[in-house]
């Protein structure tokens, strides 16, 4: 894969380095902030090679790319003329209270998820090795790697104190010192001594509460959210000559106080008391809150809100040694997802969506789900629900069984290991058992659903199997076949069309049409598999292979389905000459939008041949390609 040049494309179809605000990465996406986000071209962006979708959440523009997305980010960071600094500064464009929180989180966790992860792992595969008494836990060996597995979560306040200051556009060296204060020995001395005795701790006549700051979340957050006005403020009146010492003296001096008298036991509060909640739904309904994420997690990481999840997971963690809100819940989803779309691998005759679903499916069984559920789970709907589905009743196994993750590793079948407690190996048969009931429930439920991909319908009778599982081609693949005009006008060729996408042919090859009227007809036999709610793009599968996209006019998805009448929906069966749609083209071009239509084959590499017609009008009916699979 040239990841230079998805880069190049990327950058090219974003707005160009002047309109990056800041990005970075995760797992799987880009992440990019950017000055204006109307200017991103997302069908051009969508067409590239290595691209497997879009999404816009939290006002941060994201480019799904896979498990290869690394290597396009460090290609990005080479051509993009940007400090890439700048992160901590809002979008000017206004977000909801919601949007704004789950950015947040998530700007604060993502960065320390590669740490948590790998010392998570370390530390279950420390505890594998003590229950077999492969090493003494009395050793030096033990006690060093017990200690460089728990570092992280010790001082993970003072970690999320960086992370939570370039979201809030505090100094992160100052706020690694206020994580500090909460670890320091001297303090941490104080407070057991304070408990010891029943002393109280004061600092200027007033009490400060002796909490345990040690693996806390959400004080930190807080305390560094407050220092975000308090520091700002500070540079304002202290005179410039003396900025370098006078800033941070002030703003220590204000927030380190007021995190310790108020701040950080307001947080500690909150956090025991989630903790104590999760607990108590346990207790009374240990299967719900498993099941519910099992669920719904598909429908959380396209909005962004599994970090919210990850985040009362770690909290869960550093409260009670265990976590039975994120961790059980998202195995089983992502396990669902596995099986959802390695099913679609088995049962599709689509060549393409049979590598896509094989990829992306063990990507999946391996805790890395994005590029399946954009991939095929989200596009396709059916493979979705069937995910849900496992991964319901597989949170409900774990939730009845009370299953709960020890570590924070990512949720997948290499992070097995974090659901091994000190009790011995039956939290992890239970895992196992719920992995196996959402793999399964997921895979059987969509063999039974079936999908109509690109090309084919997966669900068919026997017949129709044994017809096409002859090894020599049928005939029909060796006679042109003709694609029939859906519409009246004049022919456009598709190097002439203004739009790179469809005129450099990364959608398909084919030929556009500018329409004299808006009535759309079925230009095939075949079965309706795309038709969004913007109306603007219809998808058809012929009975004889080819996959056909009628995109009515440009850039017509902004109308979000205004201006146009729907005759059919997804997974419909549609005759050659079915009325499909109406487009109101006069309506259309009074919002200053080209009416042009492009009707490409997608699968245009499984044809030898692909001829549009040569002449200058065309009427609905009359031949508009011809396609042939023949040598």
């Amino acid at each position: 894969m040239e990841y230079e040049k998805i880069a190049q494309e990327i950058l090219t179809n974003i707005g160009g380095t002047e309109n990056i605000k800041h990005f970075t990465h995760c797992a799987t996406r880009l992440r990019l902030t950017l000055y204006d986000n109307q200017k991103p071209d997302e069908d051009k962006i969508k067409a590239i090679d290595g691209v497997v979708g879009v999404a816009n959440q939290g006002g941060q523009f994201q480019i799904i790319i896979g498990n290869d997305v690394k290597y396009v980010y460090k290609a990005l960071q080479g051509i993009a003329d940007t400090s890439n600094d700048n992160s901590s500064q809002e979008s000017t464009e206004e977000k909801s209270v919601v949007n704004r929180i789950l950015d947040t989180i998530a700007g604060i966790f993502v960065p320390i998820v590669p740490a948590l992860a790998g010392s998570g792992m370390l530390k279950a595969l420390l505890a594998i090795a003590a229950l077999f008494g492969w090493i003494s836990t009395e050793g030096q060996t033990y006690q060093i790697l017990d200690f460089v597995s728990d570092a992280i979560f010790y001082f993970l306040p003072m970690l999320l104190a960086h992370s939570a200051s370039v979201k809030f556009g505090t100094n992160p060296y100052l706020s690694i010192t206020i994580g500090g204060i909460l670890l320091h020995p001297s303090f941490t001395a104080m407070i057991e001594t304070a408990r010891e005795t029943g002393t109280g701790i004061q600092l200027f006549g007033l009490p400060v509460t002796p909490a345990e700051y040690g693996s806390s979340v959400i004080p930190i957050i807080l305390i560094i959210w407050f220092m975000s006005f308090v520091e700002p403020a500070v540079d304002k009146i202290v005179p410039k000559v003396t900025r370098i010492f006078g800033t941070p003296l002030i703003t220590l001096f204000i927030v380190a106080p007021v995190a310790l008298i108020i701040i950080g036991p307001l947080g500690t509060f909150l956090g025991d008391g989630l903790a104590s909640g999760i607990e108590w739904l346990n207790g009374y309904a240990s299967w719900l809150i498993p099941m519910i994420v099992g669920t719904f997690t598909p429908l959380l990481v396209m909005v962004g809100m599994h970090y919210a999840l990850i985040s009362i997971g770690i909290n869960s963690l550093a409260a009670s040694g265990f976590d039975t809100v994120a961790g059980p819940g998202m195995i089983v989803s992502n396990i669902a997802q596995g099986g959802a779309v390695l099913a679609v691998a088995i049962r599709t005759k689509n060549n393409q969506l049979r590598s896509l679903g094989i990829s992306t499916g063990f990507s999946a069984l391996l805790g890395i789900t994005e590029p399946a559920l954009y991939g095929i789970n989200l596009p396709y709907r059916k493979p979705l629900i069937s995910s849900m589905v496992g991964g319901g009743l597989g949170g409900l196994f774990l939730g009845i069984m009370n299953v709960g993750r020890f570590q924070q590793v990512p949720p997948g079948l290499l992070g097995l290991p974090s659901f091994i407690g000190e009790e011995g190996f039956s939290n992890l048969t239970y895992t196992v058992i719920g992995l196996v009931i959402s793999f399964v429930a997921a895979f059987i439920t969509q063999l039974f659903l079936g999908i109509d991909d690109h090309g084919e319908t997966i669900v068919d009778d026997d017949s129709s199997s044994e017809d096409t599982s002859s090894e020599e081609p049928s005939a029909i693949d060796h006679q042109p076949q003709t694609i029939s005009s859906p519409i009246d006008g004049e022919v456009v060729p598709l190097n002439q069309v203004n739009d790179e996408a469809f005129a450099q042919g990364l959608l398909g090859q084919g030929v556009a049409v500018l329409p004299t009227n808006g009535k759309i007809y079925a230009p095939i036999d075949g079965t309706v598999s795309a038709f969004l709610d913007s109306k603007h793009a219809i998808g058809i599968i012929g009975e004889d292979g080819a996959e056909l996209l009628i995109h009515c006019g440009l850039d017509t998805v902004s109308l979000e389905g205004e201006g146009f009448t729907a005759y059919i929906q997804q997974g419909d069966k549609v005759k050659k000459g079915d009325l499909l749609l109406e487009m109101d083209i006069d309506f259309i071009t009074s919002k200053g939008l080209d009416t042009t239509t492009p009707i490409l084959i997608t699968n245009s590499n499984e044809f030898r041949t692909i001829i549009p017609v040569e002449k200058n009008e065309v009427h609905v009916g009359e031949e508009l390609i011809e396609i042939s699979k023949g040598e």
